[in-house]
């Protein structure tokens, strides 16, 4: 499993709402930027987790076997120390790494 090679907080910090309103003018429309980039992010992993779980889940796994096989516990452990789609959403807001544009603009 590759590491997340970005520097994200793994918890909720106090954010001043002017420094995430600030690239928009807006706080709404930042808050809907961050919230379609969590939503991303958060599929993306889904995804991730769903593939790597089918790759250890064997065909005779039986209800017992299920809760007991270490790889698929190993690989949930993994995602859950992984930072919240929400914090790297912001992450990536406030160091410019995000594309947005408002509907109806012309491509520049």
């Amino acid at each position: 499993m590759e590491k997340n090679s970005k520097k994200v907080p793994d918890n909720t910090i106090t954010r001043d709402t002017k420094n995430l309103a600030a690239p928009t003018g807006n706080i709404y429309e930042s808050v809907v930027i961050l919230y379609k980039r969590a939503n991303q992010i958060s599929l993306a992993e889904k995804k991730e987790i769903l593939r790597k779980l089918d790759e250890v889940r064997n065909e005779r796994d039986t209800m017992e076997e299920v809760f007991e096989n270490k790889d698929q516990i190993d690989i949930s452990k993994y995602f859950e120390k992984q930072p919240k789609p929400d914090l790297v959403a912001i992450s990536e807001f406030e160091n410019g790494e995000l594309f947005y544009r408002k509907a109806g603009e012309e491509d520049a």
